[in-house]
C-alpha cells in the first residue's frame, strides 16, 4: 500500500520534518546514510532496530512504511531468507534509500553544518592565496605556460578563497550571536573575551599585511595577461565536459565559453575582496576589517555592561523594577499621574506652527522686548483640535538638494584625502625617534595625538613598551620609552608638544586597500 501511495504521488523528501514522531524518522534516515557510508545499499528491519539500538517492534515497521510513503525510502521483495512456502508467502522487504532520501538527507547535513559551524578567521589562507598568486604570476611570465599547472593552481587558489569567505562570513555570524546571547554564560564570556579579542586583532594585522600583497599581486598578473591563463583552464574543462547535439565542435566552444565565463566571475570575486574600486566602493577585505573592529567594540561594551551587572551597577531593568515600587507606593491616583509625566514626558501635545505673518512680526520688534510684550503665535483652532493643518495657497516646492549632495560629496572626499596624506605623513617606515619628527601640520598633530594616547592608554603599569591599533583599524603604533633620554619637542604649526624621548613606530593599516 505504501509503495503504491510512493508511485502515484510526488515524493515528499521533507514531510518527515514537521510529523509526529519526527525524531524516530531523522533516526532512521540517519541510520541508512551511515549504512550507505559504509557501502551498505539495503536493510532489513532488524537491521534498522540493531543500527538504533531498539526493538525491531511494530512502530519501527510503520516508520519504514511511512518513509516508503513519503518517498525517502523503496522496498524490495526480500527473497534470500525464504526456506519454506510460509517463508515465501510472508511480506518480506529489503528497505533502502531512495535518490530524493539521498537528495534530502544531504541537504538536511547541509543545513545542520552550516548553522552549527562557527567558522574561523584564517590567516593562513591569506598566505596561501598570496603564494598561488605568485606561483601563477610566474607561470603568466612564460610565454608557452603548462595548462596542468595552471588549471591545478586556479582550482586550489578558488578553493582556498572559498573557504576563507565562508568562513569569515561564518564566524563573524556566530560572533554576532555570541554578542546576542552572552547572556547564557556570562562567566563564560567574559574569560574568553581577551582571546577573542587577540585572535581577532592578529587577523586584522594579518589581513593588512597580506591583503596589500596579494593586492599588488593581483595588479602584476592582470598586467601580465591573466585572461590568457583563464582561457587555458577553461579550455582543459571544457575537454571532460558531456558532447552535447550533433556538432561536436560547437559543443566543446559552447562549453568553453561557460567555463571561461565562470572563471572571469571568479577573478573578478577574487579582485573585489582585495581591490577597492574608488571610496564608493572599497573592498570586501577592508569591510570585513572594519566589521571585526567593530566586533571588538561590541565586545568590549558588552563585557563592560556584564561587568556592571555583576558589581550591581544600576541598569535599565533595574530602574523600571524602581519606577515600579514607586507606583505600587503612590499614595493616591493623582500622585500616580505626576509621577508618570516626570519619569516619561508623555503630556498631552502642543501642536505650534509660525506663519509668515507672525515670523514678519517678529522682525520688526526689537531683540531686548521682553517675551510678555511680544507679539503672540497664532495658531488655528483646526491644528489644536484635528492635529492637522493645511496652509491655504500653492504648496512648497520641493527643493532640488542636488548642488548641496555634491558640495558634501565633494568635502567627504577631501577630508578623506587630507586624513590619508595626514596617514601618509605620519607613516614612520620604521622605529623613530620622537625628536626626530619633523614640523607636523594641524591635521598630522591631530592624528599624532589619538595615536599616542591610544598606545598611552594600552600601556599598563611597569610596561615600557606597547603596541596598539587605533579604534578604526587603521593605524598600528608601537612605543617603546626610552631610558635616560631625556625630554624632546615636538614641533607643529600650532606650538610645541613636549614630553619624555621615545621610540615609535607608526604603521598605515589603509594602505593595503
Amino acid at each position: 500500500m505504501a509503495e503504491q501511495q510512493r508511485v502515484e504521488q510526488e515524493p515528499q523528501p521533507f514531510a518527515h520534518l514537521s510529523a509526529p514522531n519526527a525524531a524516530l524518522y531523522r533516526d532512521v534516515l540517519r541510520a541508512f546514510a551511515r549504512a550507505k557510508e559504509r557501502f551498505i545499499v539495503h536493510l532489513r528491519p532488524e537491521d534498522v532496530a540493531a543500527e538504533l539500538r531498539r526493538e525491531s517492534d511494530e512502530q519501527l515497521g510503520q516508520a519504514l512504511e511511512q518513509l516508503v510513503g513519503w518517498g525517502n525510502l523503496r522496498t524490495d521483495a526480500d527473497t534470500g531468507r525464504v526456506t519454506t512456502v510460509e517463508d515465501f508467502h510472508r511480506k518480506r522487504f529489503l528497505f533502502q534509500l531512495t535518490a530524493a532520501g539521498h537528495a534530502a538527507e544531504e541537504a538536511i547535513a547541509f543545513y545542520e553544518e552550516a548553522i552549527g559551524r562557527r567558522g574561523s578567521l584564517q590567516s593562513v589562507a591569506l598566505a596561501d592565496i598570496a603564494d598561488q598568486l605568485e606561483a601563477l604570476t610566474a607561470l603568466g611570465g612564460e610565454a608557452d605556460p603548462d595548462p596542468v599547472k595552471v588549471h591545478l593552481l586556479l582550482l586550489s587558489l578558488a578553493e582556498r578563497f572559498s573557504s576563507l569567505a565562508d568562513n569569515a562570513q561564518a564566524f563573524m555570524a556566530s560572533l554576532r550571536r555570541a554578542i546576542d546571547f552572552s547572556d547564557g554564560d556570562v562567566e563564560g564570556f567574559v574569560a574568553y573575551k581577551e582571546r577573542l579579542i587577540d585572535y581577532i586583532n592578529r587577523f586584522i594585522a594579518d589581513l593588512a599585511n597580506s591583503g596589500a600583497r596579494i593586492a599588488a599581486l593581483l595588479d602584476g598578473l592582470e598586467s601580465r595577461g591573466h585572461e590568457r591563463l583563464l582561457v587555458l583552464a577553461a579550455r582543459r574543462e571544457a575537454a571532460d565536459a558531456v558532447p552535447e547535439g550533433a556538432d561536436a565542435a560547437q559543443a566543446l566552444a559552447r562549453a568553453e565559453a561557460a567555463a571561461l565565463d565562470t572563471w572571469r566571475n571568479r577573478w573578478r570575486g577574487l579582485r573585489d575582496w582585495f581591490v577597492s574600486a574608488g571610496a564608493g566602493r572599497p573592498s570586501q577585505a577592508r569591510l570585513l576589517r572594519q566589521a571585526a573592529v567593530t566586533a571588538i567594540k561590541q565586545l568590549i561594551d558588552t563585557v563592560g555592561l556584564l561587568n556592571e551587572r555583576r558589581a550591581g551597577r544600576s541598569d535599565r531593568s533595574a530602574d523600571f523594577r524602581t519606577l515600579a515600587r514607586w507606583f505600587a507606593e503612590a499614595p493616591d491616583e493623582e500622585a500616580m499621574h505626576r509621577l508618570w509625566r516626570v519619569a516619561f514626558g508623555l503630556t498631552s501635545a502642543r501642536h505650534l506652527t509660525v506663519t509668515a505673518e507672525t515670523l514678519s512680526a517678529w522682525d520688526e520688534q526689537d531683540a531686548g522686548v521682553p517675551w510678555s510684550q511680544a507679539p503672540p503665535v497664532r495658531i488655528s483652532p483646526q491644528l489644536r483640535r484635528t492635529g492637522s493643518y493645511e496652509r491655504r495657497g500653492k504648496p512648497n516646492r520641493v527643493q532640488d538638494r542636488s548642488e548641496a549632495r555634491r558640495m558634501l560629496r565633494e568635502q567627504a572626499e577631501r577630508e578623506a584625502a587630507e586624513t590619508a596624506a595626514a596617514r601618509a605623513r605620519l607613516r614612520t617606515g620604521g622605529p623613530t625617534l620622537l625628536s626626530e619628527l619633523d614640523v607636523l601640520d594641524p591635521r598630522a598633530f591631530r592624528l599624532f595625538l589619538a595615536l599616542l594616547g591610544d598606545a598611552l592608554a594600552a600601556r599598563g603599569p611597569g610596561e615600557t613598551e606597547v603596541k596598539a591599533v587605533t579604534g578604526d583599524g587603521s593605524m598600528e603604533v608601537r612605543l617603546s620609552v626610552v631610558a635616560d633620554g631625556g625630554e624632546v619637542s615636538v614641533r607643529t604649526e600650532d606650538g610645541v608638544l613636549t614630553g619624555p624621548e621615545h621610540i615609535i613606530e607608526i604603521t598605515d593599516l589603509m594602505e593595503s586597500s
